[in-house]
């Protein structure tokens, strides 16, 4: 699956954030569905590194899928709720879910030696679902509760792009998801309007 995983990735800063774009398309990208089958959403997870390289996954079903694109629209409608600069605020019920799956035990952590003999880590157990959610909900919350990492929460600027990420540039200047795919279209539709500004001025000249 690492060859297919390359377009599940996204710097968001966050692993809460990175599931949400899962889900969330750019401008001109359909379907938006990232996380179709049960393959893709274990190479999420490793790709992710929300279990290290190896862990066992083979129990990742169209159940897990289910059960995290669930997880997944309620973390977009939370976050960006509490990003958002207007009264409106994420539903207490929708808290009250993420706490919940927040709740469950995650995997276990081990040190253990790898070939060349340093130390890596691994899962005691295979992962359950519950457990690889509850990964994932601990960080939204972590995010939620943390003032200073909140106000860092942005959503691009690019037209009809609700992806979410963490700006931590120099100066907080950042203002696309990706500068390539965002960012590109931005600067090829601001040339386009300085073009179509010239020839409009052109044209009111020669009448």
């Amino acid at each position: 699956m690492a060859a297919a995983s390359h377009d599940l990735r996204f710097d968001s800063g966050r692993l809460c954030l990175d599931l949400v774009a899962t889900g969330v398309g750019r401008p001109g990208e359909s379907p938006a569905e990232r996380l179709g089958t049960p393959e893709r959403l274990r190479a999420w997870l490793l790709g992710a590194r929300v279990v290290p390289p190896g862990t066992p996954l083979e129990t990742v079903d169209a159940g897990w899928l289910g059960r995290f694109h669930v997880l997944r629209g309620l973390l977009h409608r939370v976050v960006r709720a509490e990003a958002a600069d207007g009264p409106e605020r994420a539903a207490d019920a929708d808290l009250d879910r993420v706490n919940a799956l927040a709740a469950a035990p995650p995997p276990a952590p081990r040190a253990v030696r790898s070939a060349d003999g340093g130390l890596v880590r691994a899962v005691a157990l295979p992962p359950d679902c519950a457990a690889l959610m509850a990964l994932v909900a601990r960080d939204a919350v972590e995010l939620l509760t943390d003032p200073a990492v909140r106000g860092l929460l942005r959503q691009c600027e690019g037209e009809s792009c609700t992806l979410l990420y963490l700006d931590t540039s120099r100066g907080r200047r950042r203002r696309w998801c990706s500068s390539e795919v965002c960012g590109n279209r931005e600067r090829v539709a601001r040339h386009r309007r300085r073009a179509l500004n010239g020839q409009a001025a052109v044209g009111g000249q020669a009448e």
